[in-house]
């Protein structure tokens, strides 16, 4: 592998030291990149945050132990399906099915075991949410094939990454579906910036194996397409705070978050192989910032 490429996984820490299965399974469910849990879980504390019931810290652990297990075993899937297309990609071509390193039958157990603690989780809530999580499973099924189909499966991704913030909602109130409504389109916004600054790091691979992305669709364009994005989620964000909370303070809550998306676009750099990754991963700290904004509007 060049050294210009990203490597798609970093054994650092416990996943470094564990044996080769066990750090194939690790590796499989992304355990040695947590960047992929923060993004899945921080909507869920949005919508939790919002709904002005506290801090909830005992629903945002088992919220946070499901956005683990889920993103693995979505991981674990999307691997299974996506293996003949990760050899022909470098920074996937490691990857423990595409290599061999694990059977599809072992990767296939491995996601049966997750799902089982996702199961545990999904009793803890009521039954609308319950339903409501059941409901993502169509959009997460769908997701690796979005890809050879639509230049923008990171709309798609937005979709799937922010169904918690219907989930953590609707487990402690049901109502203001426009307000909702409105804060989960800019969250699929976001999505589609903070992705997008992602598949930079494979333009040149899925051009020359079809894989489509939103990065390709952009081209030369892509940082003034992520800034597009990136505004439309805080526009979106402000309307939805406003129609919950016509209040100034709804609005400047918005300020933080937006200068760090800001400043993600003004210091994107592609053509550095590092960068991208980088800035993607700093969007935790942008969920962080979103999460701290719902809690000021929410329990104001």
């Amino acid at each position: 592998m060049s050294e210009q490429i990203v490597p798609d996984s970093e054994h650092r820490g416990l996943v470094a030291r564990l044996p080769q299965l066990p750090r194939d399974l690790a590796q499989l469910a992304r355990f040695d990149r947590p960047i992929g849990w923060w993004l899945l879980f921080w909507p869920c504390v949005f919508g939790v945050w919002l709904t002005g019931a506290g801090p909830q810290f005992g629903l945002l652990g088992w919220l946070l132990l499901g956005a683990i297990a889920m993103r693995g075993a979505g991981c674990v899937y999307n691997d299974i399906v996506d293996a003949d297309l990760d050899k022909q990609v470098a920074r996937t071509a490691v990857r423990p099915v595409a290599s061999g390193r694990v059977s599809k039958r072992t990767a296939w157990a491995w996601l049966i075991a997750l799902c089982l603690i996702g199961l545990v989780v999904l009793l803890q809530l009521r039954l609308e949410a319950q339903i409501v999580a059941l409901a993502s499973l169509v959009l997460v099924a769908a997701y690796p094939f979005m890809k050879r189909i639509t230049w923008w499966p990171q709309a798609w991704l937005g979709m799937v990454f922010n169904w918690g913030l219907l989930v953590g909602w609707v487990h402690l109130r049901f109502d203001n579906w426009d307000m909702l409504a409105w804060i989960y389109t800019g969250c699929v916004a976001w999505v589609i910036g903070y992705d997008t600054i992602y598949a930079l790091q494979d333009r040149e691979d899925d051009a020359l194996v079809g894989i489509r992305s939103s990065a390709l669709r952009m081209g030369e364009n892509v940082k003034g397409g992520v800034m597009a994005f990136y505004g439309a989620a805080i526009a979106l964000w402000g309307l939805g705070f406003w129609l919950y909370r016509p209040d100034p303070l709804a609005l400047l809550a918005l300020l933080p978050v937006a200068t760090h998306l800001l400043w993600q676009v003004a210091t994107l750099d592609a053509d550095d192989p590092a960068n991208p990754l980088d800035r993607f991963r700093s969007n935790r700290w942008a969920g962080a910032l979103m999460a701290a904004a719902c809690f000021v509007v929410g329990n104001a």
